[in-house]
């Protein structure tokens, strides 16, 4: 019987290599000396590269880690060597996407810093346990509760239930009057 595949970890870290949000989901780094220690070696060791337009892969201490920056946030996902790539990547895919929606296209620092606990219902909505759960950004953002159209928006530009909801809320603030 084939093993669903496994996540180590999933790495947001700034253009210095420092923890914008870290998800853990493995013993393979029991402290977290251990952990920071782990996160500046991935971040030394993939600084250099130029990992903007496509998702690189490299390997690092019997893990596969794939990677990706955008802006001054750095995007990694790590598995284990016996993992496929093209899966991990597909999970780094869909989290960078599913932080480009809830970010509104403004993916730099200062937006992941104000908006920390959405992208961390975005990493739980596609990891549960390091099972990979969902890549698909639109459903990881649905998934995660998450408001990506201006309430104020014209109803053309909302979903159904989005436009259920600002209906009701129309209706009952002209009950209240």
């Amino acid at each position: 019987m084939e093993l669903p595949p496994k996540v180590k970890n999933i790495l947001l870290l700034d253009s210095e290599g420092k923890r914008i949000a870290v998800k853990y989901y493995t013993d393979d780094w029991p402290t977290n000396a251990a952990k920071e220690a782990f996160e500046k070696t991935v971040f030394t060791k993939t600084q250099k590269t130029n990992a903007r337009a496509e998702v690189e892969v490299t390997a690092l201490e019997n893990n596969i880690i794939v990677y990706k920056f955008v802006e001054d946030l750095h995007f990694f996902v790590t598995g284990g060597e016996e993992e496929n790539e093209l899966i991990l990547a597909c999970v780094l895919q869909g989290l960078f996407d599913a932080v480009n929606l809830l970010l509104r296209g403004n993916v730099d620092k200062r937006e992941a810093l104000d908006n920390l606990d959405l992208i961390f219902l975005c990493i739980d909505e596609i990891i549960d346990g390091g099972i990979v759960l969902e890549t698909d950004a639109n459903v990881i953002v649905g998934k995660a509760g998450i408001n990506s159209v201006d309430p104020n928006a014209p109803l053309s530009e909302q979903t159904i239930s989005q436009a259920f909801a600002t209906a009701r809320e129309h209706f009952t603030r002209s009950l209240m009057k």
